[in-house]
Formats: C-alpha cells, sequence, structure tokens
C-alpha cells in the first residue's frame, strides 16, 4: 500500500496526488507509469508518473475520474492509503537533443508533460508546450509548465484563456512562422483523436513526433492484450513497448477504434457504482 501525503483538486473531475513510494520514486524515469489498484477484487488501471523526487520518495500522479475506479480514487484523501501500486513501467521516450522541442497536451496530457518538460529543461533543451482545453477552468497544471518551458501556449476551444482554438491550430501557426518559432521535434499526449490530428498536422510539414498510446493501456504488463497496435506494419503492445512510439508510423484509425472497444463496459460499470452509492444515501 502507498500513504497519499498530498492531494488537490485540479479542476472538478481532476485530482494532483502526492503519494509516500520510495522505490518507485528512486527507478522512475519521464515518461513512464503506475499500475494502481484501489481495492480488492478491483481492476488495474495505468497512471502516468508527473513527478517524482528520488530524495524524498515521493510520486505524483494526477487522476482524472472517467470511471468508476477513477471516482473510487477520487474518493480518497490525505492520509488514506491506495491499495496496490506497481512500476516504473514502460519505456521512457528517446527526445533527441537540440533544436526546437515542442510537447503537446489534451486533458491529462498536460500532467504527463510536466515531468518530460522538466528533464528536457535540466539537459538545457529549447521547448515550448502547447496545452488545451475546452474551457479555462478545465486546464490543469499551466503555472508548473510555464516553470519548466520556455514557452507556454495555452489553448481553449472558447477563447476563455489563450488561443481560442485547437492545440493543432497553434502547432500549424508555428510550423508556418509564428513565433516562438518552427517544431524540430514534437512530443504529444492526450486523447486519441488530438494525438491523431497532432500527427497529421506534423506529417505534412515532415516535422518528427512522438504519442503516448497510454489510453489503450488497460493491463499494464502485455497480458491482456488490450492495447493492440500496428506500429510501422507490425503488432506493438502499447503498455510494454511503449508508451511512446513514432507517431507516423501508428495506425491511428486502428487506435481510436481500440480505444472505444469497452465503453459499454465502462458505462456499466459506472452506472452500478453510482446505484450503489444512491443505496448508501437512502
Amino acid at each position: 500500500m502507498v500513504q497519499i501525503i498530498e492531494k488537490r483538486q485540479l479542476t472538478p473531475i481532476t485530482s494532483l496526488y502526492r503519494v509516500d513510494a520510495p522505490l518507485i520514486a528512486k527507478a522512475a524515469r519521464a515518461g513512464q507509469f503506475v499500475i494502481v489498484r484501489v481495492r480488492e477484487g478491483g481492476e488495474r488501471i495505468p497512471l502516468t508518473i508527473t513527478e517524482y523526487d528520488r530524495e524524498t520518495g515521493l510520486l505524483t500522479i494526477v487522476v482524472q475520474e472517467v470511471g468508476a475506479t477513477t471516482r473510487r480514487l477520487g474518493e480518497l484523501g490525505v492520509g488514506d492509503h491506495i491499495l496496490d501500486m506497481v512500476g516504473p513501467l514502460g519505456e521512457a521516450p528517446e527526445i533527441p537533443s537540440g533544436g526546437h522541442i515542442v510537447g503537446v497536451g489534451g486533458g491529462f496530457g498536460s500532467a504527463a508533460l510536466l515531468c518530460l518538460m522538466k528533464e528536457l529543461r535540466e539537459r538545457g533543451e529549447k521547448t515550448t508546450v502547447i496545452i488545451g482545453a475546452r474551457e479555462k477552468s478545465l486546464l490543469i497544471l499551466a503555472d508548473e509548465l510555464a516553470e519548466v518551458t520556455d514557452n507556454l501556449e495555452i489553448c481553449t476551444d472558447d477563447g476563455s484563456a489563450g488561443f481560442k482554438g485547437f492545440v493543432t491550430e497553434r502547432l500549424q501557426q508555428m510550423i508556418d512562422g509564428s513565433p516562438p518559432g518552427y517544431p524540430d521535434f514534437v512530443i504529444s499526449i492526450g486523447p486519441m483523436p488530438m494525438m491523431r490530428a497532432v500527427e497529421k498536422t506534423t506529417a505534412a510539414a515532415r516535422v518528427p513526433c512522438t504519442a503516448s498510446l497510454d489510453p489503450l493501456m488497460v493491463d499494464g504488463t502485455g497480458m491482456c492484450g488490450g492495447c493492440r497496435v500496428t506500429v510501422g506494419g507490425e503488432v506493438k503492445f502499447a503498455c510494454v513497448d511503449g508508451p511512446f512510439f513514432d507517431a507516423h508510423t501508428v495506425d491511428f484509425d486502428e487506435a481510436v477504434a481500440r480505444s472505444k472497444m469497452y465503453v459499454k463496459e465502462e458505462q456499466k460499470a459506472a452506472d452500478c457504482q453510482r446505484s450503489a452509492h444512491e443505496e448508501e444515501a437512502a
């Protein structure tokens, strides 16, 4: 079990947790993930590592409540324990040195970018982060990201903060010559449709791009096969071969379809949990 040392509400459905996990923090690298189980008999869910501190042994994760298990995790507070946490898992991405490195994050992707951008800052790289959300209140970790990147670009669909439009539109402006400059390498983390759009944008400009396929992961060990995806014509597993892959070689049509495979089961689990809460309240 790992104890929750700090909890911070980022949005109405998104929380940051700092937990005491010294063995994981000691071995963690930017871009890796952990597998969490909240209760006995519960499902295992993958969560990308947001930050780690080798000296204090603290590990940070960000959780968006989208299903039954993440909602149960959202009910935990400081002093509570998460039943199981295994990691670090997955391969850290290979990001070339030199040039202008641009991280593009949507939703929870902003949290995953924090660790990577901090590492790139320590390497002395020139970086820009583009993060997006439907509206200002749904943006997360903007202040923290601003501290670890040379340029932070904020995009909102409704224009309530920063650039009005999608992250890909702002990325295209940079490709076309808008400050802070042309991207030499792009890191894409977020919802599958967003990453597919980033791939198309960068492919047209022949800009190298890596994408994190963590939205596909279920078991996290390669045993379930739920995260199978075709990369460069070969079958890969997002959890053990990734989660980062050359975006220009990913079959995104297949990946998007696979990410929707368990929608009915997830909805059923959420409905059962909601009914249980209503019965307890009654």
